[in-house]
């Protein structure tokens, strides 16, 4: 971590807060190079191919049940369904749906899923606050700049210390967006900041259940709440991110300050943004294209493994070593159900992260077979997959850089075709095309909420 960039009492006055809220309220669409304006897109693709997808999940029936009965009007809607809600319901409900597969978008290195309570937020905002798509774009790039930029702060510690990083940092997100679609000015986005760093909440340990969508429905819904606060006066601290007690220092031991302001206006946080091909958490997807290779290729039966070696950086252990899982949530950060169902059916979609897969006593067996390696030198986005045969032969597949990685990134195409099978998968009954359409156009678009009627049955 770095050493503090400025001296205690710079930090007490709120230097670093002030300098984000700055940033927030002075830039325009016109500062955001056109490859973030790109990348906007993109993730919007991507956002409602998952939120479709989880969009008729149990955990979406239930929390659409429960939030209905406190619901204020019907003015927003649920994506992928016939109900609708209020703005600020439809802001939480819409983030859990788009995060239950954990097949959203991931922030390399934080491994915060920005999108969901950013876009969630701006979408529920913009169906009875009228916006153009451009005005839209701008809020959820520095949304999500905000957001990033405090998890690059925390990082990993933070995570490493239970904390769901995508709720916590989420809702600094999410209220920085909602205060840009509302021109808040700079004392008024630092207020906001300062309400979101009182609702800042979420665990690692409800990873696999239903209970981590609260937190991510959360972060869009209270980050919504605290702008909309600070635009009618809602006054917080000076210094809510480097305060003696801000969230920086009770997030982690060692925060780094310069993570906030380095060349901001300059790097930007959205390019270091990837797409997941698998509905997983994002440290599997080199173990899965590994299996993949090895199963295609295969010259042995899953009857002739002794023992399956993974070896990857101490995080992918440290996330997902997760054996004997029960349910198709918790699978999906299971390496060792990964490795078998990838190793037996020769794929990676949503039915092999299902209740149903998880049942399978075969699959159960050959998972019992994995052991991890691990090797610091290791990036994250890397693994290799070793078999070791009854034979003792042993047949190995390295991957440098996983599909949908920085370095190997989903193309367009690929997003657009993600958003289709999604949409199919999740039973929505949403015709994807039209939707894909006019978000590869979004910029000009008069009505932002205008997708969101199509995204809605």
């Amino acid at each position: 971590m770095q050493a503090d960039p400025v001296d205690a009492n710079a930090l007490r006055s709120g230097v670093l807060t002030r300098a984000l809220a700055r940033f927030v309220a002075d830039t325009q669409w016109r500062d955001v190079p056109a490859a973030v304006r790109n990348e906007a897109k993109r993730s919007l693709v991507n956002y409602f191919a998952v939120a479709l997808a989880g969009s008729h999940d149990p955990t979406l029936d239930k929390a659409v049940g429960v939030y209905g009965r406190f619901r204020a009007d019907q003015t927003a809607t649920l994506v992928g369904r016939s109900e609708r809600t209020d703005m600020l319901n439809a802001a939480a409900l819409n983030a859990m749906s788009a995060n239950v597969y954990d097949f959203d978008d991931t922030h390399i290195p934080t491994i915060i899923h920005p999108t969901a309570p950013v876009a969630a937020a701006l979408f529920a905002l913009a169906e009875s606050h009228p916006m153009r798509g451009d005005a839209l774009l701008l809020a959820f790039v520095l949304g999500v700049e905000v957001a990033c930029r405090i998890g690059n702060a925390v990082s990993p510690e933070h995570y490493q210390r239970g904390w769901h990083i995508t709720s916590t940092c989420g809702v600094f997100g999410a209220a920085a967006a909602v205060a840009k679609a509302r021109a808040l000015d700079e004392q008024r986005v630092a207020w906001a900041l300062g309400n979101a760093s009182v609702q800042t909440g979420g665990l690692v340990e409800t990873l696999g259940t239903m209970s981590k969508s609260i937190s991510v429905g959360n972060a869009a819904r209270n980050g919504a709440l605290s702008a909309l606060l600070a635009e009618d006066g809602f006054s917080g601290p000076n210094a809510p991110l480097e305060g003696e007690r801000g969230f920086l220092r009770v997030a982690a031991a060692q925060p780094d300050w310069t993570a906030i302001t380095r060349d901001l206006g300059h790097e930007w946080e959205l390019l270091k943004n990837t797409y997941k091909p698998y509905p997983c958490g994002v440290v599997l997807n080199p173990v899965i294209d590994a299996c993949l290779d090895l199963r295609r290729d295969a010259r042995w039966s899953l009857d002739d493994i002794e023992q399956i070696e993974l070896t990857g950086h101490p995080l992918l252990r440290e996330r997902t070593d997760r054996p004997g899982v029960r349910t198709g949530r918790e699978s999906q950060v299971s390496a060792q159900h990964a490795v078998a169902v990838v190793l037996a059916r020769g794929k990676a979609g949503l039915d092999e992260f299902s209740d149903a897969a998880v049942a399978d006593p075969s699959l159960r067996a050959l998972a019992g077979k994995l052991r991890f390696i691990d090797d610091a030198s290791w990036p994250v986005e890397s693994a290799q997959v070793s078999i070791v045969l009854r034979s003792g032969q042993r047949v190995s597949q390295r991957v440098h850089a996983a599909r949908g990685s920085l370095a190997a990134p989903l193309a367009n195409v690929e997003l657009a075709d993600k958003l289709r099978q999604l949409a199919a998968d999740g039973c929505s009954g949403v015709d994807a095309q039209p939707l894909i359409d006019r978000l590869w156009k979004f910029e000009s678009e008069d009505d932002a909420a205008a997708v969101m009627r199509l995204a809605r049955i």
